[in-house]
């Protein structure tokens, strides 16, 4: 079996000044087959009026079933107006190939026409709603499973590693506050500024402050806070489970009796919706002080009268909702940070992908999030 794998059939494609090198090598016999019946369906499909160097050289044992491959793809070559010029061939090679093809037709197809092409299109967008579809499905899956095992450490509160708890707590926020600290004050300049350009012209300078403190409180800090969150610990948590699959260190835990789910995703899903709220808190005052300060240099607007302002501005629901907010992201952003860390299949280049495919789903969700929430308190009237 292992020296089967070892030679089965290979195919490479390589571009040149001239055309395509199609180089093919190993033992072209039905065993090994499916990967270049499949490389070369891609192949032929999008290559049309090209000039085509198909190299034999390095092909081993061939049976009918490989030639029958090769002779179907030379024809189709061909029908796309492709010139094709055969090389390295053995003699073995050439006599099955003049025994088969008296038994095989030329295809009718003459090219990759506007209808294959969508059609192609058609498959690949099928394949990526199946795709979509299954993921949906696992995505569910997880969160039952998370579910049931938090209704079990609730009945059971001495099975909840409030160690690791605090850990995460530590790691996802108060680690993350430079860089929450920073965005904030950022986006809180950026505010003041246009603002103020604007109230200039009506000489409203006063009203900087209700535009500051509402906008930042109410959407902008928890929705900055949640991306920045979402870009920083998601990412790490889809990383760290990740390698901890490739290192088959949960498998080990299976082995081991320990459920990964408790050890692993439900420390860092409580710890998040604890810290959220605190972080967005801290927004909120790094942003309303950043207003202050460009109010201050800007508008002429003394640091007294913007709090007596902010006094009459600022409702405290205002607030409340912003924090409201932040367990719902926190919520999003762990879930589907660790279900997409434990997706990520045998290979270090998957981690990459899963921990990007985490920060969009997460950064989406939250952006959704946030719009269904606005729509509701505005119906609410709150």
């Amino acid at each position: 079996m292992g020296d089967t794998l070892s030679h089965k059939g290979q195919i490479g494609f390589i571009e040149t000044s001239s055309g395509v090198l199609i180089s093919s090598s190993g033992d072209w016999v039905i065993e090994g087959l499916r990967d270049v019946d499949r490389k070369l369906e891609q192949f032929a499909v999008k290559t049309c009026k090209k000039s085509v160097q198909w190299d034999l050289s390095a092909v081993g044992r061939v049976d009918s079933a490989g030639m029958m491959l090769f002779i179907r793809y030379y024809d189709l070559l061909q029908s796309n107006d492709c010139t094709i010029e055969i090389i390295g061939a053995s003699a073995d090679y050439d006599t099955m190939y003049r025994l088969l093809r008296q038994y095989v037709s030329t295809p009718s197809v003459t090219g990759p026409t506007f209808s294959s092409r969508f059609i192609g299109v058609i498959n690949e967008l099928g394949r990526l709603m199946v795709s979509s579809f299954w993921d949906m499905v696992a995505l569910l899956s997880f969160l039952g499973e998370n579910f049931i095992i938090f209704l079990l450490a609730l009945r059971h509160p001495l099975s909840i590693r409030y160690g690791a708890i605090v850990k995460n707590i530590e790691e996802a926020g108060v680690r993350a506050m430079p860089i929450v600290a920073l965005t904030s004050f950022l986006i809180g300049v950026v505010i003041a500024y246009q603002g103020a350009v604007q109230l200039e012209k009506f000489g409203a300078h006063i009203f900087i402050v209700d535009m500051i403190s509402i906008s930042v409180t109410r959407e902008l800090a928890p929705l900055i806070t949640a991306i920045v969150v979402a870009g920083r610990t998601g990412s790490s948590y889809t990383a760290q489970i990740g390698v901890m699959k490739i290192t088959e260190e949960i498998d080990a835990m299976r082995t081991m009796g320990f459920d990964p789910l408790l050890f692993l995703v439900q420390p860092r899903i409580i710890a998040m919706m604890i810290v959220m709220p605190l972080m967005i808190f801290f927004a909120d005052m790094i942003g309303i002080l950043a207003g202050m300060f460009i109010s201050n240099i800007h508008l002429n607007l003394s640091y007294g009268e913007f709090l007596r302002r902010l006094q009459v501005a600022l409702e405290v629901k205002h607030v409340w909702i912003g924090l409201f907010k932040g367990p719902f992201f926190a919520f999003l952003i762990a879930t589907i940070s660790c279900f997409r860390g434990f997706q990520v299949s045998k290979s270090t280049e998957s981690i990459g992908r899963y921990t990007a495919i985490s920060v969009v789903n997460s950064i989406f969700l939250v952006i959704a999030c946030d719009a269904l929430f606005s729509v509701l308190f505005t119906e609410l009237g709150i």
